[in-house]
């Protein structure tokens, strides 16, 4: 009966605490400067997650492994701001009324790359020899405004014909980072995988995608599990220390969604 009585007891306090977690008072996000104090969701390993980390100790900054889990927790109430790419933060908007994206960035221009590990110099050169015929054939900005601008007429990659494939590249990615990479159906598709398979294409090696969680993506290379890898990555400080990177093909920044008042 004691047992009894104190497990019903022990439900009650529980309960009564997760009543009094969520129904914390919002702080309302005007401008970058308010999430000083906030909560604060960010994809996990990612630079939102760097920046938002720096804010200190006044601000709870809750990790998730995909965007879409940041924006989830937010619409529930259980965060007040979501820190995320420019790119993908305008998806989630549009595809959730109750959201919007602030008009003041949270931080300036950043520059995407693909990582490489270390000592795969030969790799890294064939990687930017390729990225620079696709800039200047026009191939990787007609990516980009099929899957970022709104270029009428746009269309996604095809692969040329007629070419002759001498071995694979494994490419490590997270595919929750639309319009990067996400899943149609059980195919990954998104920006990065077309520029991938374009870059694979100029080197005459096929295309493998591997899915994983993000920041596991550096680790991945850098131990040779994957040979490139391309998940909307900015170039850090702290992900140098593990591999290299390309030559940048996109820019994006960092901004803040909140839910309409």
């Amino acid at each position: 009966m004691k047992k009894t009585l104190i497990s019903i007891c022990c439900l009650i306090v529980s309960t009564l605490l997760v009543s009094c977690v969520s129904s914390a008072p919002a702080k309302s996000i005007n401008a970058p400067e308010d999430l000083s104090g906030a909560r604060v969701g960010v994809q996990i390993g990612t630079t939102g997650d760097i920046y938002v980390s720096d804010l200190g100790e006044d601000t709870v900054v809750e990790r998730y492994n995909k965007g879409a889990e940041a924006v989830q927790a937010l619409k529930q109430g259980k965060i007040d701001a979501v820190v995320i790419d420019a790119q993908p933060a305008a998806v989630y908007v549009s595809q959730n009324a109750d959201l919007k994206i602030l008009d003041d960035e949270f931080t300036e221009e950043e520059e995407y790359a693909l990582c490489v590990a270390k000592d795969n110099e030969q790799l890294l050169n064939d990687i930017n020899a390729a990225i620079a015929e696709l800039k200047a054939d026009g191939a990787l900005q007609s990516i980009l405004d099929y899957y970022i601008g709104s270029e009428e007429g746009a269309a996604p990659y095809q692969s040329p014909e007629g070419i002759k494939y001498d071995g694979a590249l494994t490419m490590a990615t997270n595919a929750e980072f639309p319009p990067y990479e996400y899943y149609e159906g059980e195919e990954i598709v998104g920006a990065d995988v077309d520029f991938a398979r374009a870059i694979c294409d100029k080197l005459g090696k096929r295309l493998i995608i591997t899915d994983m969680n993000f920041d596991s993506v550096v680790t991945a290379v850098a131990s040779g599990m994957a040979d490139f890898g391309a998940a909307g990555l900015t170039i850090t400080e702290e992900r140098l220390k593990n591999v290299s990177f390309s030559d940048s093909y996109c820019t994006s920044l960092q901004v803040i969604i909140v839910k309409n008042n």
